[in-house]
């Protein structure tokens, strides 16, 4: 590790993590939290964060096949079409060189989630790519 940021900034860590825990309190299932996390560590290549949300969605009892084949799911046929809203928004929020080309993946997670739920999905996503990126940059 290049830097322990949490024992430089603990109480602004701290809130993060905190952050991160509430997230189980918004209307998205943990499971569903879970891939989309993972997904988002999967495009970031974090190795540190791959590890932490596939053990998280193993414990959620989420199927081995569906964590394999998390990589190509628009080929899959595992995932469901509210997965496959939530995965294409993920993508959708961590390339941010389409973020404003994410018309198409906006349209189907608003026939698919609420507005609560969007509002949560992007939280996730925002946070999970904050974690990366710390994670990442910092040698975690």
């Amino acid at each position: 590790m290049r830097i322990d940021y949490a024992q430089i900034e603990p109480e602004l860590t701290s809130r993060f993590r905190q952050l991160t825990r509430d997230l189980a309190q918004t209307a998205i299932s943990p499971t569903l939290r879970a891939l989309v996390e993972l997904r988002v560590s999967q495009m970031n290549r974090c190795a540190y964060c791959i590890q932490v949300h596939q053990a998280e969605a193993r414990h959620l009892g989420e199927d081995q096949a569906r964590i394999e084949q998390l990589p190509e799911w628009r080929a899959s046929t595992l995932f469901t079409p509210q997965e496959q809203a939530a995965l294409a928004w993920a993508e959708a929020l961590t390339h941010t060189t389409t973020l404003h080309e994410d018309e198409q993946e906006y349209a189907q997670l608003t026939a698919l989630f609420s507005e609560q739920e969007i509002v949560a999905l992007g939280m996730a996503i925002s946070l999970a790519n904050f974690w990366n990126r710390m994670a990442g940059g910092f040698r975690k």
